[in-house]
């Protein structure tokens, strides 16, 4: 990993911290690139004067030179000349996720939409220890908001439910994450004990971002990488990143960092999504011996059955005209269903156990392919 200055037209970028403003960093970067981009730009917190604790403590990260600008015109003007050239380095089917707070988000995702780019979800942050309200006056801000939006309208973005559903216990992963603020041993700190940055993002929500939208090897991009976070999370995965900064300490950090991280291997980072994997023709199966002609599929309740077929169709065995098709035509027709997704609804008996005939179907694929299949 380099944090050094380059020709940005020649060679990889990959690994590396570009370093000086972000925005002419990304306009000569080579166009349409970059498979995702994750950006936590300044907030504008808009804030007149310090903000102090009860203890008359001073509360970091609302003072800090990168985060103020003279006008909400001023931070607009900023953000679509960032905005702009984060379009033009991203890849047609390439998605952006944009973090902030009440002060900008709404300024960030109006500016966005007018671009072209086509928001497929906020997501919110909800923390589980967030920082309390000192002055009491207003409710305590215990989230932040990310945008998460494909290129165009037309764009065929990359988003691997399954993954999302297992790191739910099996269950769909909703748009609000609750997750904790970066702290313990994950903050870094100087040689006198204070913070690096003030608003260091946790890597279990960069985690979440990029085991979502990217697959391994892709690149992700970050603008305004700070202590590097994105780059680190991106190098445990099995991903490649490119980091934009200016402040030489958090460049210093992030590159130290990084080079303490160790990929992962990769048979324990890639989980294909299942709409990837290649098509098993449910004939297969029988084709295979796996699943003999005669065998009775029932559904898991036993309601239903129905015959395999040596052609791979099988015959409803509930119904006076014996309809014979596929597993999921049969599977809709008996349940008097729209449609019916035949290899979970259908079941067979191994030994003692039933079990849908998508266990089957995914032996096939790890046969195939070797990939890991939930």
């Amino acid at each position: 990993m380099s944090s050094q200055k380059i020709d940005l037209s020649t060679g990889d970028l990959k690994g590396q911290i570009l370093v000086g403003d972000c925005v002419d960093n990304m306009r000569k970067i080579k166009k349409e690139s970059v498979d995702c981009i994750f950006a936590d730009p300044p907030y504008n917190l808009q804030l007149g004067g310090d903000l102090h604790r009860p203890n008359e403590s001073k509360v970091d990260a609302v003072d800090n030179d990168w985060d103020q600008f003279d006008s909400l015109k001023a931070y607009d003007e900023f953000t679509k000349e960032w905005l702009g050239a984060a379009h033009a380095a991203l890849k047609p089917d390439g998605t952006i996720w944009v973090i902030g707070s009440y002060h900008n988000i709404f300024r960030l995702g109006y500016i966005m939409q007018d671009m072209g780019f086509w928001i497929l979800n906020d997501v919110i942050w909800r923390k589980s220890n967030p920082m309390p309200n000192f002055r009491g006056r207003r409710f305590t801000n215990a989230h932040e908001t990310m945008i998460w939006a494909a290129k165009s309208e037309k764009s065929k973005y990359y988003f691997n439910y399954d993954a999302m559903k297992s790191l739910n216990e099996d269950l769909q992963m909703r748009s609000d994450w609750y997750l904790p603020l970066c702290t313990g041993g994950e903050r870094l700190k100087n040689d006198e004990g204070k913070k690096v940055h003030p608003t260091q993002k946790p890597e279990s929500l960069l985690h979440r971002v990029i085991m979502s939208s990217t697959r391994p090897g892709e690149t992700i991009m970050d603008p305004f990488f700070g202590t590097g976070t994105t780059g680190a999370v991106a190098k445990k995965l099995g991903r490649s990143f490119i980091g934009l900064e200016r402040d030489d300490s958090y460049i210093d950090a992030a590159s130290e960092r990084i080079r303490g991280i160790d990929s992962l291997e990769n048979k324990l980072v890639e989980t294909k999504a299942k709409r990837e994997l290649p098509r098993v023709a449910f004939g297969s199966l029988v084709e295979r011996g796996l699943l003999e002609p005669g065998t009775i599929l029932t559904d898991s309740k036993n309601k239903y059955k129905a015959t395999v077929h040596a052609d791979g169709s099988i015959i409803a065995q509930n119904r006076v005209d014996k309809m014979r098709g596929s597993i999921h035509k049969v599977g809709a027709a008996m349940q008097g269903a729209q449609s019916c997704n035949g290899w979970t609804f259908w079941h067979y008996k191994d030994g003692q156990k039933k079990m849908p005939i998508d266990h089957l179907r995914t032996q096939i694929r790890q046969e195939t392919t070797g990939a890991a299949v939930q």
